[in-house]
């Protein structure tokens, strides 16, 4: 999966960069289709607000979360994303089933 990181009256250091990829790696374990994820770090004030958009096979997936640390915006834009991306999954796979003959009991 590619990952572009960017920031927004912010400075990306390196302990951002590595955190994020970090905590990324989490969604990779779960979504192999994945295609990219776009990071947009943002400071206004003390708002730190974390948002990004996951490029899936069959369509995105966006979230973001406004905090008063970076660091909790981050894990909690990750947690949205998780869960999105598990129900995305979960349509899929409904989906595909759809079709299926029961069986007979």
């Amino acid at each position: 999966m590619q990952v572009s990181l960017s920031g927004h009256h912010v400075e990306i250091t390196d302990s951002l960069r590595s955190y994020v990829n970090e905590k990324i790696e989490r969604l990779d374990r779960h979504f192999d289709q994945a295609l990219d994820i776009h990071v947009i770090l943002t400071v206004e004030k003390l708002r730190h607000k974390a948002e990004a958009t996951m490029h899936i096979s069959g369509g995105n997936l966006y979230a973001d979360d406004v905090q008063e640390d970076m660091y909790a915006a981050i894990d909690g834009l990750i947690d949205k994303l998780d869960r999105q991306g598990k129900k995305h999954k979960e349509k899929m796979k409904s989906h595909r089933s759809k079709g299926a003959i029961p069986e007979a009991v």
